[in-house]
């Protein structure tokens, strides 16, 4: 027994000086914190602005609200067909329409998915586009898409209102 325990002895020291040299496993990092996500009440509201904010660039032929908030193969439908993207976008800036005024009202946001919300609303407007009186009440959807968490309009179509 008396042979052994030196063995033993050098046997722990080796053992121990290999632990004590093996780096300290990290503990486990926090992946990068997600961003809050935001309530559906507060998506809503953001949605809701977002749609304004194209209102009233097509007001001020103003494209730039449209190339940030269009997706990149937004559609149109509407009574002269669809649109594409860039279609609208050259449209929202130079368009023959004259927008003296509109109000947005009754808005509804109906939930397709996580990432998918169809805006419903009515608009009342003041128009002329190339010489021609839009109608005065309008029924209009905007579909809504997220992506890599932002939102983006997919497609709009208005129906006039009776």
């Amino acid at each position: 027994m008396k042979k052994h325990l030196p063995l033993a002895i050098a046997t722990v020291i080796l053992l121990a000086s290999i632990c004590v040299a093996q780096e300290a496993t990290p503990a486990p990092s926090p992946a990068a914190k997600p961003k809050p996500t935001m309530s559906k009440a507060q998506i809503q509201r953001n949605i809701i602005a977002s749609e304004k904010k194209l209102w009233e660039a097509w007001k001020n032929k103003d494209d730039r609200p449209f190339r940030i908030a269009l997706s990149p193969n937004s559609i149109l439908v509407s009574e002269t067909g669809v649109s594409d993207r860039e279609a609208l976008v050259k449209f929202a800036s130079s368009s023959g329409c004259d927008v003296r005024s509109y109000a947005l009202s009754d808005f509804r946001l109906t939930w397709l998915n996580a990432d998918t919300a169809a805006l419903t609303y009515k608009a009342t407007q003041d128009v002329t586009c190339n010489g021609t009186t839009a109608p005065a009440a309008v029924w209009a959807t905007s579909v809504w898409l997220r992506r890599g968490g932002k939102w983006y309009a997919a497609t709009h179509q208005e129906t006039p209102a009776q």
